[in-house]
């Protein structure tokens, strides 16, 4: 495997553990290690780690390493109050802008959704959920916006872990009605009914704020975010 191809695999690679939490928010990333491991040298790893800093999913520090993006109880209330402005402007931009084969792209990802969520565990469908989101912001196409709500995405998968790791009839039924927003989601990008989109985001994101909730309270922050998302989903 060639040099570029390696690192498109630890790419590949550090993305899913973060967004999965195999990687917790915040631990720090062994550049020996993974470069060990993909058969990389210090250096095209350091640019892996700059690459992925510059998305949001790693954070470089200055003599002490990369580590993973952190989840703090303030980066948690600024998610809480930005997400559903965001996403109601970017399904909104994405009626107005989707192009048919994006369209076509998110029927595609849907039905990946939709299999996710009869067979799949948790961290499988959070990966399909998240892609069916990524192909909206591509659709809305607004360079100020994407790189905010491309952030916005990476916290959401981590946080809603516990979402797709339903416990109770009404977590169950919560899957389901996601399910059938996102439905609703690509009808409404289909017509390009911009104000229907916008509401559409309103409704999905209140189906796991009441969850999000629980990670933005002080007394929740002092345990890990494994041990957070394992309490919330018992």
């Amino acid at each position: 495997m060639a040099a570029k191809d390696r690192k498109t695999a630890l790419i590949d690679h550090l993305k899913h553990a973060i967004l999965t939490l195999e990687l917790e928010p915040g631990s720090d990333l062994d550049e020996v290690a993974l470069g060990e491991a993909f058969e990389l040298s210090r250096t095209p790893v350091r640019e892996v780690f700059r690459q992925l800093d510059g998305l949001g999913f790693v954070e470089l520090r200055d003599n002490r390493g990369a580590r993973v993006a952190a989840l703090s109880h303030t980066t948690l209330r600024d998610f809480f109050l930005a997400a559903p402005m965001i996403y109601a402007a970017i399904l909104r931009l994405a009626a107005r802008n989707a192009r048919p084969a994006q369209i076509e792209a998110l029927k595609a990802a849907q039905a990946q959704f939709r299999e996710a969520l009869r067979t799949g565990v948790a961290a499988e469908r959070a990966l399909a959920n998240n892609r069916f989101h990524e192909i909206t912001g591509e659709m809305a196409g607004n360079i100020y916006l994407l790189p905010s709500f491309q952030r916005l995405l990476i916290d959401h998968a981590r946080i809603g872990m516990s979402f797709y790791r339903p416990r109770t009839s009404q977590m169950v039924q919560n899957l389901d009605t996601a399910r059938h927003h996102h439905d609703l989601i690509i009808a409404a990008i289909e017509v390009g009914d911009e104000d229907r989109a916008a509401e559409l985001a309103e409704d999905h994101w209140a189906l796991s704020r009441d969850q999000i909730e629980l990670f933005v309270m002080p007394a929740a922050l002092d345990a890990p975010l494994g041990e957070i998302t394992r309490k919330t989903s018992a």
